[in-house]
């Protein structure tokens, strides 16, 4: 296991808005000890800066690909992100 941390920015594309998938990913993320934010994006996509252990991270990264319940989820972009993180998730309008 990887305690090394690290700060990723995911893009999350499909049905991703409306189905509470924002909520979904803050308590996941806190589940994992994760830190950071999650938003809606104008184009229907949503957009996620979490950070933490990197095996926590990369656990997220699995979760993201699948989302919620009523998710559809068809892609999800990956980017290495610097960033000042607030505690806990965050979500942003």
């Amino acid at each position: 296991m990887s305690e090394t941390p690290t700060t990723r920015r995911f893009t999350i594309e499909g049905r991703v808005q409306g189905v509470g998938f924002r909520a979904w990913t803050q308590g996941r993320a806190e589940a994992l000890g994760l830190r950071g934010w999650v938003r809606n994006l104008p184009d229907g996509r949503v957009e996620a800066v979490l950070g933490g252990a990197e095996d926590a991270v990369d656990a997220m990264a699995r979760a993201l690909g699948q989302g919620p319940v009523a998710a559809a989820v068809t892609g999800v972009t990956v980017a290495p992100a610097e960033e000042v993180l607030p505690r806990g998730v965050e979500i942003r309008r």
